[in-house]
């Protein structure tokens, strides 16, 4: 213990003291006067550091929240492990049936129909609508979705548009069962991306890459295009332009908000008794994620239509846009929080680096002239 004591009195004796470099009748002024250590102060920043490390309302937005364990008590545990080759032995099987068949169904109508009708569009268009939405029922049906649907449902109109909150792609299942929607959604690879490119291709959908620059153009271009069709099926937006887990809503992107156009608020919430629908797409795969839900006993969630809003006179896009998250955030009892949703996938702007370093000199300023 002594040679401890007396090497970390060699090393404090070693450590440079800032007091050593500054005159001696700065150490010794009255309070009154700007001292050096009173300007390099930088607790206000560690404190506001702090307080976003142990309150990080970012990261909780995209954290699926895993079931409490119930199955600890020896009397329970045996309904577990009998819940388990329920759900793994029997309904599992019968659910890969059912979607089996439902491709088998799907697939025997609809390449003749998208084929042989080249020349019928309009036929052709309500057909194939009708063959998506059928086979959006049979992919609910293989979770055994138990969906409540509240209000009317949505027609086809010019100059409007739907947007909801977006906790994983089954959200667009679940809607385009009701409704054949076309929707803007990143373009995925295998098996997902395969259905983008045919499939949902007949119903009007706009698929875009975050890495591509140019896709924001075209997108842009296109949403315009399709808003103003009268045939067009109607446009469904998912705002927030990356899943988040059902407990909040960040940013909604101001693009579905600058057309000009009727938005229709759709609200979804999912009730987590039975799984979690959040689908966390850096961890999982879609494929990992339906498999999960195959797996659980029911995808329960309530759905609700809400009333059609306009820009208000003197709103803007980003107001009207916070405007509508507020709507649909309040229904569906989920809490807004101020974060940009591509944070997840790319880090901060160096605005915002400038903005807290602005904010430290601003301070440190301050700090000049009240002295």
């Amino acid at each position: 213990m002594s040679k401890v004591n007396s090497s970390n009195m060699e090393l404090d004796l070693d450590r440079p003291n800032i007091e050593d470099y500054l005159p001696t009748d700065s150490i010794h002024e009255p309070l009154g006067k700007l001292r050096l250590r009173d300007l390099l102060d930088i607790s206000p920043t560690l404190r506001e550091a702090g307080g976003a490390i142990v309150d990080d309302s970012f990261t909780r937005c995209f954290k699926s929240n895993p079931p409490e364990p119930w199955n600890w008590n020896v009397y329970l545990f045996p309904l577990w492990c009998l819940g388990v080759v329920v759900r793994y032995g029997i309904l599992f099987p019968v659910r890969v049936l059912i979607l089996t068949l439902g491709w088998i169904i799907f697939l025997s109508c609809y390449i003749p129909v998208h084929w042989l009708l080249k020349g019928h569009d309009k036929l052709k268009k309500r057909i194939e609508r009708a063959l998506v939405e059928l086979i959006c029922s049979f992919f609910v049906a293989s979770w055994t979705g138990v969906v409540n649907y509240h209000g009317p449902r949505p027609c086809a109109r010019p100059k409007q548009v739907f947007v909801a909150n977006h906790t994983s792609m089954i959200d667009f299942i679940i809607l385009e069962q009701m409704t054949a929607f076309a929707v803007i959604m990143q373009k995925h690879p295998g098996w997902v991306g395969l259905i983008q490119s045919t499939i949902l291709e007949s119903v009007g959908c706009i698929w875009f890459n975050r890495s591509e620059a140019k896709d924001r153009e075209i997108v842009s271009r296109k949403l315009r295009e399709h808003v103003e069709g009268a045939d067009n099926n109607p446009l469904l937006i998912f705002p927030e332009g990356t899943c988040v887990n059902n407990n909040y809503t960040v940013m909604f992107k101001k693009g579905a908000f600058e057309l000009g156009s009727t938005v229709c608020p759709i609200a979804i919430k999912y009730n987590k008794i039975f799984v979690d629908a959040f689908w966390n797409s850096k961890k999982h795969s879609f494929t990992t994620h339906l498999l999960q839900l195959m797996t659980s006993w029911a995808v329960v969630c309530d759905v609700w239509y809400l009333e059609p809003q306009n820009m208000k006179p003197g709103e803007t896009p980003i107001e009207f846009a916070e405007r509508v998250r507020g709507i649909i955030s309040a229904r569906a009892g989920i809490k807004m929080v101020p974060w940009d949703g591509f944070l997840k996938y790319s880090r901060p702007s160096p605005k915002l680096k400038e903005v807290k370093q602005q904010a430290f000199a601003e301070s440190v300023l301050r700090r000049l002239e009240d002295k």
